[in-house]
């Protein structure tokens, strides 16, 4: 199958109506398709819709379970201020006289802004609500056309054939599970941070938090303030450490569980704990996609891909937004949006199926060579600005640098660059995350460049209002 196509509008499913979703439906739409978006909630929002139902498998490993699509816990706040999450051209300001004013807001502020968007780009419009996607495959006649075939929540079923598909379905709902021998039989209770939502449940418990990143650090201190000891097992501290704040500890990682309820660190420290929390991130999961085995997703490697978006046998009839992690995630949205809808008219041409795929090889076999295991392949960061990654050498950024990989696509589809200030703000909010302590989300020095970024805001807001 070749990736060139005449210029014309395409008729396009996307499957997820969450910030990636919403964003894809609005430059398909601008770029002329026509556009039908399948969302099986009653809402737009995806990640960001909280909800008190957690699913009854608190490890979510039971295949049979009822699935709860939502992450968000009830304290959660963002982790990057809100002047650099928006989208381009809609800012994530402050909402006049409601909401929460934060710069660093909680889930409801980031869910009100994405419903702003949808109201203001009439986007509702062209969703199919409180409707799942059961099979994705290519039509048997022609293998250039998408069969999707769906149900409502009301039990009624369908088909609808498409030119092309892109998959906006998010990556928070099948946990990851960290590894610990003798895990089976131990007594205590375990979830999964995907059915954490208040720390009621562990009152005056002794309890094991697997993972130190974003979600392993909120939880961590958020049961702290009702457990009676939080002891965090971080992959990111020698074997050999020991840390200890009021009633938090820190280990690495776990050596060992015990039927008699303990829990051994490789630091040799014994706990015995009521519940082990999993902070330990998620699996993609397209349950819904027929290709004969093309796109696989192994040790959570979606391939094979190129540029993290178009599997080269069926470019461009099916697309992927919103893969790689950790990173300007809306931005990032937006901008592979805007390339799949100008690739989909004929405005932008892909490479040929053959050298799509030398090209993903080479990528592949490069973070081979950096000892980058398979599940890091969609970690998008830039090593100049992330603490995280100081083990990797300058010349080692080509491979993962974000602010490179959305200038080689704004290039493709000719739309502007990332903003200076959203990259530059970027990166000193991951310095901040790691070396600002407990309260950087409430603690700044930035103000003269915070004003120069709301200038620039007006600037926006006043060339819309002109051309309009």
């Amino acid at each position: 199958m070749t990736s060139l196509i005449t210029s014309r509008a395409r008729h396009v499913a996307v499957i997820g109506l969450g910030a990636a979703g919403l964003v894809a439906v609005r430059e398909l739409r601008r770029e002329g398709h026509t556009v039908i978006g399948f969302e099986r909630e009653k809402h737009v929002g995806g990640l960001w819709v909280y909800t008190d139902r957690v699913e009854p498998d608190s490890l979510s490993v039971d295949p049979d379970r009822t699935i709860v699509h939502s992450s968000v816990y009830q304290s959660l706040r963002t982790n990057l201020p809100r002047e650099c999450m928006g989208y381009s051209d809609f800012p994530f300001v402050t909402r006049s006289g409601e909401g929460d004013p934060r710069r660093y807001p909680d889930h409801r502020e980031v869910l009100m802004y994405l419903q702003d968007f949808a109201k203001e780009f009439k986007i509702e419009e062209m969703i199919r609500f409180d409707t799942e996607v059961l099979c994705v495959e290519p039509t048997p006649e022609n293998n250039r056309n998408w069969s999707v075939q769906f149900k409502s929540s009301s039990g009624v079923s369908g088909e609808e054939i498409f030119d092309a598909v892109v998959v906006c379905n998010g990556h928070f709902t099948e946990p990851r599970l960290a590894h610990i021998p003798g895990i089976e039989s131990w007594p205590g209770k375990q979830i999964h941070s995907h059915n954490y939502r208040i720390p009621d449940l562990f009152k005056d418990q002794v309890v094991i938090v697997i993972g130190s990143q974003a979600s392993g650090n909120d939880i961590s201190k958020d049961i702290a303030t009702i457990a009676k000891e939080v002891h965090i097992s971080s992959k990111a501290v020698a074997s050999d450490s020991y840390g200890c704040y009021d009633n938090l500890r820190i280990h690495p990682t776990i050596y060992r569980a015990r039927e008699d309820g303990s829990v051994v660190f490789r630091n040799g420290k014994v706990v015995f704990a009521d519940a082990i929390v999993h902070c330990t991130g998620y699996k993609y999961h397209f349950p819904f996609l027929k290709n004969n085995g093309y796109v696989t997703v192994e040790d959570n490697r979606v391939g094979p891909l190129y540029k993290h978006v178009f599997p080269p046998a069926f470019a461009p009839g099916i697309s992927f937004i919103g893969l790689p992690f950790m990173g300007l995630q809306f931005f990032m949205f937006e901008i592979q949006s805007k390339w799949v809808a100008s690739v989909l008219s004929g405005r932008v041409k892909l490479p040929t199926e053959d050298k799509m795929m030398e090209e993903a090889i080479a990528f592949y076999t490069k973070l081979e060579d950096l000892g980058i295991p398979k599940r890091y392949t969609h970690f998008l960061t830039d090593p100049r600005g992330n603490p995280m990654l100081g083990t990797f050498k300058p010349e080692d950024a080509v491979v993962i640098s974000q602010s490179d990989y959305f200038n080689w696509i704004a290039k493709q589809c000719r739309c502007t660059y990332i903003e200076r200030w959203r990259e530059r703000l970027y990166n000193v909010a991951i310095k901040k995350i790691f070396f600002g302590g407990d309260s950087y989300r409430d603690q700044w020095d930035d103000d003269q460049f915070i004003e120069e970024v709301y200038g620039e805001f007006a600037k926006l807001k006043s060339n819309q209002d002109c051309s309009s």
